[in-house]
């Protein structure tokens, strides 16, 4: 299957293309040609190790949105158990921008919530490129009070470039919808922990990102609003969006730095598409730890806890 390549990637592709190549034509040949190859690898080792040790804030939010980059869903197939999807929120409809369900993760119960994209053209539509509305929202919500009521821990999957603008979303109580979230996740008496495992896009995040603890992939991102939003707002053009990125410091390392972030989750080389398992298994590994300590504390020491977090967040003076 081909996939897509970004700019900065297009030396690693080559080379690796070329190792492809000699392999081929050595095994045709019947040529001895390891030592080269060997070469070539330990090159290629090196190129990517400089590249993506050096990449920009563009870059990383290039890479975030990577089509390739695993989803929501594909991380459900590869982390748990026992998935049972669950459908609607008793008011309007069943938004697919947003999946939920129950599953089953290390011997527990879990309850989970994400933002869903497309790979395919239709597939983007049928997920409306990952943009929730309002049904999206309350169908979290319901399933976040349905763990509630039984005891099971929240993980939330974050990846959307930000709620849908639509007139439809707006009509129906977009911003109530959000707001919503916001209030009862503060309150939840159960744990709940957000993996950001690409975009994490304003509200449209936040509205399922009201957690006790908050870790993020490498290459994501996370902010108030995307680069190009930021861009035709001061520069009335998108053209500067990679400025807006630098200012507005948005990807994993910036957040560890302003102490919103729990931690980051280091990524397979040349990023999570390359080597999704791996990406994955980094995941599980954070998440346990995250449930382990989080599902010995009560209800009340969880609801304090995350208060503060949110609270101790940003600077001002007096």
């Amino acid at each position: 299957m081909e996939h897509t390549v970004l700019d900065f990637e297009k030396p690693i592709i080559e080379l690796e293309r070329r190792i492809a190549d000699m392999r081929s034509y050595a095994s045709v040949e019947k040529i001895d040609l390891a030592d080269e190859i060997t070469k070539l690898e330990r090159k290629v080792e090196r190129l990517r190790a400089d590249i993506y040790s050096n990449l920009t804030r563009w870059q990383r939010v290039a890479l975030a949105r990577h089509p390739d980059r695993p989803y929501t869903l594909d991380y459900v197939d590869m982390m748990f158990t026992d998935w049972i999807e669950v459908h609607g929120d008793r008011h309007f409809g069943d938004d697919k921008a947003i999946v939920t369900g129950f599953a089953s993760f290390g011997g527990r119960s879990v309850a989970i919530i994400g933002h869903q994209k497309g790979r395919d053209t239709n597939d983007r539509i049928f997920r409306n490129f990952g943009q929730p509305r309002p049904e999206g929202y309350r169908k979290a919500l319901r399933i976040m009070h349905l763990a509630a009521r039984r005891n099971l821990p929240i993980v939330t999957f974050i990846d959307t470039q930000g709620a849908y603008p639509g007139i439809g979303a707006e009509e129906r109580g977009q911003a109530e919808a959000i707001a919503v979230n916001l209030r009862e996740m503060a309150i939840l008496p159960v744990p709940v922990v957000s993996l950001v495992i690409g975009e994490g896009g304003s509200g449209g995040a936040l509205g399922i990102g009201v957690t006790n603890r908050i870790y993020a992939l490498e290459n994501s991102y996370y902010s108030v609003i995307t680069p190009e939003g930021c861009a035709s707002i001061l520069w009335r053009t998108r053209d500067h969006a990679a400025t807006a990125a630098d200012a507005m410091k948005i990807t994993a390392r910036d957040l560890m730095e302003f102490n919103i972030l729990d931690g980051i989750i280091e990524e397979p080389g040349g990023g999570a598409h390359r080597a999704p398992h791996l990406a994955a298994e980094g995941l599980s590994t954070t998440l346990e730890g995250a449930f382990n300590e989080l599902c010995s504390l009560s209800a009340d020491a969880l609801i304090d806890q995350r208060i503060e977090k949110y609270a101790n967040i940003g600077v001002y003076t007096e």
